[in-house]
């Protein structure tokens, strides 16, 4: 069977609507229900499924025309699939009644304006049915009548009139006066088949949402509660397919060519449903049902697809259905927060990229926290996913559209603008001849939605992006997208810098820096203050461990205290522009941190200096690229290591007054040994002060069961150093920083060197005051003991005049003192004979 011509957009399987979809006018509280028909009475305490904006039109499309079944004769395959189709719907026990149609409604596509450029004159496509907001949340469900649900009937019903309101959709009511052909052309949408559906998902989910028609408002409540963030409705299965089915029909418009391109305002979303069970307010996954019928329908023309995903959310389902598949190229942007953001799975990382044939096919880029804007947006799309794509050379595009990353959507967190939008549509639509099809995702702040959805449709239409307003990527962003860069280097040949094959070291006798530059720091620190390792209890071994804690040999002495928990010295370099290699003579090694080790050891401080490696080198290491360890892990060494340290050296030395530095990611490993151990706190403990500098992490608060003082006690003895664009400032903050954060200070630099410069005079002088007693006490003993030398010389002194003027009657008059003989060298020296 042809592919061109095995549907016609329209037939009679679409049911009837009150958009321009259909001509008959449907009443959502009557149904059949086992041939019999039933109406409810209108419920108005819920969200409202009409609204006067939503009037039926008084006449059909201009597009549109009716003809007699007889004269269809050549679209007959067409007829039959569409049997098929509603074969399928019709032995469902609940469905819309719609009027006997003594006509088949047939849409023929305008052509294009000018056969020289097909594709800037022909339309762009747009799928809306208003019955697809039927799928509403139960009253009896809700906790109260304000409680609405994130997923709101209204979203799809706020973007259809945006579009409206911008005179891009025609309608006889809003704006009558409109030219149609700058308008855009309405694809019909219909139900979805099961054949259709199970090829993501399986026949036994499938009619588990089909039986959702028959249960009782009370039973549908009580199995929501047992599932993953949906709630369910009667009408759930007819919404729930007819989404499929517009996102089918808009994907085979565009294939077919009877539109350039095409937008689907659907719903219920897809992209979180699995292969066997609903999520994150999905049922059925639209996008690759439609990527799946696309590929079957038209093998020639739809062999490879690239799916864009831009939902603030990771599209869990999508990945799945399609990971090792090598002709699906299946791309996301979300927020990932290391696993703890919706889904919350770890294979949304950046290190999940396919599998079998499927591997380097599946493409994350996972950002580490909310906060990202239009310049991390547009940093990943230029440098990941656009030469990916345009390397993959996809025959077809379709876009996961959430808006929820939208600048207002509180449920994203993110600051995505319209025109941001706008210009990833741009550039998208640079790929497979312009063939894509936008289906709608998430997002749930109405205006958001509307306003960046209509900024996309008028991109899809052929107008320019609107101008970005001066963008930078974030440093967080900047960090993502080059982890991501690093691992898809090892499948693209677009992406750089590429992964030294395992096994180099072996083969080159090769070590890793981080293991030789600590080494160089211990022989360093021991060659000008006497620092030795100390002895820490290991699990295992490792070269990262031999030189982890340096320690002055006074350390145990009745003096001042100075531990620094700190990060490995940051290594930059300018690589060779031609050959992009890292040559040492452009390399630079910065430690800070060793500054403050200098002004300790010369102002009479102890030192404990502990290096926190990133990376904890294996003895089986095979020389490959590895990741650094999380924040989360590095702390909880630092919180292993420093209550081993506590433990064993610090609390039982005769240490007058300590001093803890923490530094980086180390700074949540001293908060966490704080609240562990009451002897760190209590009126003995000799910590006058623990002092943090914080860049990225989040700002934390010493927890201690059953210990109401413990805030106030760190407000007292502590000081954190917080980077200048650090959340904690965000001005939009609703909560005030309360004393239980620690003194918190406000640095100008957002770098956590320049941080340590910047501040190092006001912890100098912080640890000069705090040790001002122990230090008046050592001038005291050191001008006793100065006296009593004094004296002491002076008695022996003394003792020398008083023997010197004695005689001693030993000695003859005129000999020479004893022991003061000269030996001749006169022949008549009776030595010389």
């Amino acid at each position: 069977m042809d592919g061109d011509a095995d549907f016609l957009m329209g037939e009679g399987t679409i049911l009837g609507s009150t958009e321009v979809n259909g001509h008959q006018t449907v009443d959502p509280s009557v149904f059949v229900l086992d041939g019999a028909v039933h109406s409810t009475p209108p419920r108005k305490e819920q969200l409202p499924i009409l609204s006067y904006h939503e009037t039926p039109p008084s006449s059909p499309r201009p597009v549109s025309y009716s003809m007699p079944p007889a004269s269809l004769e050549h679209s007959a395959p067409a007829e039959a699939s569409s049997s098929s189709s509603s074969s399928d719907l019709s032995s469902d026990p609940m469905d819309v009644i719609t009027p006997p149609q003594l006509y088949v409604q047939v849409v023929i596509p305008p052509p294009p304006k000018f056969s020289h450029l097909p594709y800037s004159s022909t339309k762009s496509g747009l799928v809306y049915d208003v019955r697809m907001r039927f799928h509403t949340e139960p009253v009896s469900s809700m906790d109260n009548e304000d409680d609405i649900h994130p997923e709101d009937p209204r979203r799809i019903f706020e973007i259809y009139e945006e579009l409206c309101l911008a005179g891009l959709v025609q309608d006889a009511e809003r704006m009558p006066n409109l030219d149609p052909d700058f308008q855009l052309f309405r694809i019909d949408a219909r139900h979805a088949n099961s054949s259709e559906i199970c090829l993501i998902h399986s026949r036994e989910h499938y009619e588990w949402v089909r039986s959702l028609q028959e249960k009782t408002e009370e039973e549908l409540n009580y199995m929501s509660i047992k599932l993953d963030s949906v709630y369910l409705h009667h009408n759930t299965f007819e919404c729930a397919t007819l989404s499929v089915g517009g996102a089918i029909e808009a994907c085979r418009a565009v294939v077919m060519g009877h539109v350039k391109n095409a937008i689907a305002v659907i719903r219920p979303p897809g992209h979180h449903a699995e292969h066997d069970e609903p999520a994150g307010f999905c049922f059925f996954n639209n996008v690759p049902i439609a990527a799946r019928v696309c590929q079957d329908n038209f093998p020639e023309k739809c062999r490879k697809i690239l799916i864009l995903d831009w939902d603030v959310h990771h599209g869990n389902g999508v990945q799945h259905a399609f990971y090792d598949d090598p002709n699906i190229l299946y791309i996301s942007l979300h927020v990932h927060k290391n696993g703890q953001f919706y889904p919350g799975k770890p294979d949304g990382d950046h290190l999940h990229c396919g599998e079998g044939l499927g591997i380097g096919k599946n493409v994350n880029i996972p950002w580490a926290d909310h906060g990202m804007g239009d310049g991390d947006y547009m940093f990943a799309f230029q440098q990941v996913v656009m030469p990916i794509a345009a390397e993959f050379d996809p025959d077809f595009v379709i876009v996961s559209a959430g808006f929820d990353a939208a600048e207002g959507d509180k449920l994203g967190g993110c600051h995505v603008t319209p025109p941001c939008y706008a210009h990833m549509t741009h550039m998208l639509m640079s790929l497979a001849k312009g063939k894509i099809a936008v289906c709608l995702e998430g997002g749930y702040n109405l205006r958001s939605i509307a306003k960046s959805a209509l900024a996309v449709t008028r991109t899809l239409m052929g107008e320019p992006p609107d101008r970005l307003d001066p963008i930078e990527p974030s440093p967080l962003g900047v960090s993502t997208v080059q982890l991501v860069m690093r691992q898809q280097s090892k499948f693209w040949k677009c992406m750089y810098p590429k992964e030294m094959g395992k096994g180099s070291n072996g083969r080159v006798g090769g070590e890793r820096l981080h293991d030789i530059i600590r080494a160089w720091q211990s022989k360093v620190m021991f060659d000008e203050f006497t620092m030795t390792s100390l002895f820490i209890l290991r699990e295992k071994i490792s070269k990262s461990f031999e030189n982890q804690v340096l320690a002055t040999p006074n350390y145990f002495d009745a003096r001042p205290l100075l531990v620094i928990f700190h990060d490995p010295p940051d290594v930059t370099h300018v690589p060779d522009p031609q050959t992009n290699k890292i040559e040492l003579h452009n390399t630079w090694l910065t430690d800070v941190a060793k500054t403050y080790v200098d002004w300790a050891v010369k102002h009479d401080f102890a030192v404990i200096d502990v290096n926190i490696p990133k990376h904890i080198t294996d003895p089986e290491d095979d020389g490959g690229y590895v990741e650094g360890d999380d924040s989360e892990a590095r702390a909880s060494a630092t919180s292993e290591l420093a209550t081993y340290l506590w433990e064993n050296y610090i609390e039982i030395s005769d240490s007058t007054d300590v001093f803890l530095i923490g530094i980086g990611a180390a700074y949540s490993g001293l908060i966490d040994l704080l609240g562990r151990h009451e002897s760190c706190t209590d009126d003995s403990s000799p910590i006058r002060c623990v002092i943090s500098f914080v860049a990225e992490n989040a700002l934390q608060s010493v927890k201690r069961p059953a210990d109401d003082y413990i805030g106030n006690w760190y407000h007292q003895h502590s000081l954190v150093f917080v980077a200048n664009n650090h959340a904690a400032w965000d001005p939009s903050r609703t909560r005030k920083l309360r004393k239980k954060y620690g003194r918190l200070v406000r640095s100008p630099h957002t770098n956590l060197n320049e941080m340590l410069v910047e501040h190092k005079d006001e912890v100098t002088r912080l640890l000069m005051e705090e040790t001002q007693d122990w230090r008046k006490l050592q001038a005291q003993q050191n001008n006793a003991k100065t006296s009593a030398s004094n004296s002491v010389a002076l008695r022996l002194e003394e003792r020398d005049m008083r023997e010197a003027s004695v005689p001693n009657p030993l000695r003859s008059p005129g000999m020479p003192p004893v022991g003061m003989f000269t030996v001749s060298s006169s022949p008549r020296s009776p030595v010389k004979r």
